[in-house]
């Protein structure tokens, strides 16, 4: 069992890599970044050529967790940080973004957080 974890880490880590070499973010249009793990999501804009973080959303916000009734699935949850990192990011008078999906598919949660963002005015 060992051995199938490490190259399963080993395998999305490449593929990390592999997305992360063909874009970039800049201060015109950072990098909108996913990671989620099995219960939460977080996002955020990276700005590459400063290495800093402009913006920071993740389902554990206490903004977020005001607009919550407690019965949301995990999809709706993504949808809500995206919007609400699209409000951040409209703050910062940012309005393009790259999309940085990680490792992961684009399907799911990584999906919702994405049209979540496109709702609240981010464009891809």
């Amino acid at each position: 069992m060992e051995k199938r974890t490490k190259r399963i880490s080993k395998t999305r880590y490449r593929r990390k890599l592999r997305v992360r070499g063909k874009i970039r973010g800049t201060a015109d249009r950072p990098r909108l970044t996913v990671f989620r793990s099995l219960r939460k999501i977080y996002a955020q804009l990276v700005d590459d050529n400063k290495q800093s973080t402009l913006a920071a959303v993740s389902s554990l916000s206490s903004e977020l967790k005001k607009s919550l009734k407690g019965k949301e699935t995990k999809l709706e949850v993504g949808r809500l940080v995206g919007l609400l990192l699209a409000q951040q990011a409209a703050k910062q008078g940012i309005k393009r973004v790259v999309f940085d999906r990680g490792s992961y598919l684009y399907h799911g949660r990584v999906k919702a957080l994405a049209q979540g963002a496109r709702e609240g005015g981010l464009e891809f």
